[in-house]
């Protein structure tokens, strides 16, 4: 490993921490973060997944799987999100509020653990997540927390290649953010509709072998976004199979059709 490059700098940012707690959501980001943590200084950090219905459950366990497999100390906790009327209004700064629940609830852990000399919260967060609005980063600087990828100087791309050098079985885990982010902009979040959301996602990839597919929802109208050359993959069978488990899960579904216009990371999202 050469001084000055990105893996470097990383070890060097975490290798300077007394002690800290790692926001883990199971994406790839913050897999890699508590991987490359633990395994420096089991001792030092802690590793600490929220369960909400906005939790696709796929990513609590895979948390729960590489906590067991590499003896992460983890501590699974309840936000507090869904109790708060603004975050489940869902307006364009919906995510302020729920990294503010999360980092509060992070910072309770901290405070219940042993003496630690200066405990840092830390989140996967990366330089590319600097190029759009993600008021989360708000929240993040009100709670004091740290974001090594951003201080090694790392993006997204830099991340899968660590995670690939270290042959990581998540190096090519598609991006996944919560559930929550399927609803438009203005759409009310609650449970119902994220369980629909969850449920139709997984049975498009099941049914056609898609692995990037968005089940966003505008108010009670599902509509299914994949890539472009993905179209040929929904027929009239999955939609209709589509339309039948949804509707079990969130009876007040008004439609399921797929979306005209090809997948785009934060379609749902108006400012």
């Amino acid at each position: 490993m050469k001084t000055g490059t990105p893996t470097f700098k990383l070890r060097d940012v975490l290798s300077s921490l007394d002690s800290a707690i790692i926001a883990c959501s199971g994406g790839i980001d913050s897999l890699l973060l508590s991987m490359v943590a633990c395994r420096i200084d089991p001792e030092r950090f802690f590793v600490a997944h929220a369960t909400s219905p906005a939790v696709p459950l796929e990513g609590t366990t895979r948390v729960n799987s590489m906590a067991a497999q590499e003896g992460w100390r983890l501590h699974l906790v309840t936000s507090g999100e869904f109790t708060d009327p603004r975050y489940l209004e869902n307006p364009v700064n919906r995510c302020y509020y729920c990294k503010s629940h999360l980092y509060a609830a992070l910072r309770a852990i901290a405070d219940e653990l042993p003496a630690q000399r200066s405990l840092t919260l830390l989140s996967g967060a990366n330089l590319d997540d600097l190029k759009e609005y993600r008021p989360g980063l708000e929240a993040a600087k009100e709670f004091g927390v740290r974001h090594p990828f951003i201080e090694a100087g790392m993006g997204k791309a830099h991340i899968r290649a660590m995670a690939r050098d270290l042959n990581l079985p998540f190096s090519e885990l598609p991006a996944s953010p919560c559930l929550a982010s399927r609803l438009y902009t203005g759409t009310t979040v609650n449970a119902s509709r994220l369980r629909a959301i969850e449920l139709g996602e997984n049975l498009v990839r099941r049914r056609t072998g898609i692995d990037i597919v968005r089940c966003r929802m505008r108010n009670d109208d599902m509509l299914v976004e994949v890539l472009s050359h993905d179209y040929a993959k929904i027929d009239i069978s999955v939609l209709d199979e589509l339309r039948t488990e949804v509707g079990r899960a969130f009876p007040d579904i008004a439609s399921v059709c797929l979306d005209e216009q090809p997948y785009k990371s934060g379609r749902a999202f108006l400012i």
